[in-house]
């Protein structure tokens, strides 16, 4: 049990907050103006104190002074309104000093608290059921689907642009559970077209050429637990009513076999195309679709929530300055950089740019070194000028230019180029394939 200050003139706030601690176990004190805690802070010491800056007699800053130094053991976390906050102060205080964003969640205080058997890494973001970063309106909208899918066996379908994080998305409804088993992942596009069968359920011994041994499936392998499934609008539509039958009896046969084995798993699955876009392709049967999107999510792009990113780089830069013991930080001027830009890559572009700069950066300087331009063939700013060139193009030319130039920019790494465009590699290669198909016709008709 801590003795925690609680710092701020939010009576509702304060009354939710010190409720939430209640039920943690901690003892609480409420005060509600720099004055009140000022003298609260003379007659009694805290292991922790939680402090709102905006106050109505002056700063929460002033509070830091009155703090007793001759222990050290008081633990102060700022509450704000707003992420990016963090940015703008850690160079006041200590490193005795992390932040809260409201509004404020149970699990943010068992973190905080070190409550739960799994903490951050860095203490100063807090990582929603141990997986998800980030506090604006639309986050906090998909922890409170998340809270209330995991109360049940629903299977959950995750809609978004490539990048966005839907396996991470995958992991937080899992750890949100309260499965016994572990998740599974698997491609559905990585897959073969003959062996996604074996994949998904599983085969005996000789039941194909190259079986040497019994195989259990991917919904065998998450018995109990989550089966997550991404790029589902790449499976085979031969293949789907056999996925089909799965979800609908809760049984798979493996190959070569005539047992049936009963499975238990949530299913949820990923993709990135909507839903309209599912339709009008025909990418996934209708009874397949509502088979998986019982419980449909749509994860918003990083440009949609740019108040999260620098949590984001926070995270990350914890990360690397952990694995290299250094000390590399990202100076206002390049935060800033960062929140003009549009991301199309989203956080996983993001996460990649921080890792590029970091390797590239001086230790001595301790400043991470962003590139001069942040280059992307999806960017609406490096791409703002090609809106005339398009005009009167089909879907197809205007299709087959965006697949070229990313090759382009991509060296012609097709593996790179597919994750950028957000579609399999077998995708790729057909569209790459059909072009060539095309070429030659052209040609030939000469």
């Amino acid at each position: 049990m801590a003795d925690v200050l609680l710092v701020d003139d939010d009576k509702t706030f304060t009354d939710a907050t010190a409720e939430l601690l209640g039920l943690l176990g901690h003892k609480v004190t409420i005060a509600e103006s720099v004055e009140s805690a000022r003298s609260i802070l003379q007659a009694q010491e805290f292991d922790r104190i939680l402090l709102d800056l905006m106050l109505p007699d002056g700063s929460g800053f002033h509070l830091l002074d009155d703090i007793p130094q001759n222990t050290g053991t008081t633990q102060v976390t700022i509450i704000t309104g707003h992420p990016s906050i963090k940015s703008r102060v850690s160079e006041l205080v200590g490193d005795n000093v992390n932040y809260l964003v409201k509004p404020i969640r149970l699990e943010q205080l068992e973190a905080l608290f070190g409550d739960r058997e799994s903490t951050p890494s860095n203490p100063g973001v807090t990582r929603h059921f141990d997986a998800l970063i980030g506090e604006t309106d639309s986050m906090h909208e998909l922890y409170r689907q998340i809270e209330q899918v995991a109360r049940t066996q629903a299977n959950v379908m995750l809609v978004g642009e490539s990048g966005v994080g839907k396996e991470v998305f995958a992991q937080a409804i899992h750890n949100a559970s309260a499965a016994t088993g572990k998740l599974v992942a698997c491609n559905c596009g990585a897959f073969p077209a003959e062996l996604i069968g074996s994949e998904l359920f599983g085969h005996e011994k000789g039941a194909f050429t190259g079986a040497a041994g019994r195989k259990a499936g991917v919904f065998e392998q998450a018995q109990d637990g989550t089966l997550f499934l991404d790029e589902i609008t790449e499976m085979p539509l031969s293949q789907q009513p056999n996925l089909l039958r799965v979800l609908e009896t809760s049984t798979v046969t493996r190959l070569g076999a005539s047992d049936v084995l009963p499975v238990n798993c949530r299913v949820i699955s990923a993709t990135n195309r909507s839903p309209d876009q599912i339709a009008k392709d025909h990418s996934l049967r209708e009874d397949i679709y509502f088979r998986l999107a019982v419980f449909p999510m749509t994860i918003p792009p990083l440009r949609d929530r740019q108040d999260d990113i620098p949590l984001l780089v926070d995270d990350y830069l914890s990360s690397l300055n952990k694995e290299q013991n250094s000390n590399i930080e990202l100076t206002d001027e390049g935060l800033q950089r960062l929140l003009d830009y549009d991301w199309p890559g989203n956080v996983r572009e993001l996460r990649h740019l921080i890792h590029r700069s970091f390797i590239l950066s001086d230790p001595e300087s301790s400043v991470l070194e962003l590139p001069k331009q942040f280059s992307s063939p999806f960017s609406n700013r490096d791409s703002a000028d090609a809106s005339d060139t398009l005009v009167g193009k089909t879907i197809e030319e205007v299709e087959r230019k965006l697949i070229m130039d990313t090759l382009e920019c991509f060296e012609n790494n097709k593996t790179r180029a597919a994750e950028a465009l957000g579609v399999s590699i077998k995708t790729l290669y057909n569209r790459l394939n059909s072009y060539e198909s095309d070429e030659r016709e052209a040609k030939g008709g000469q």
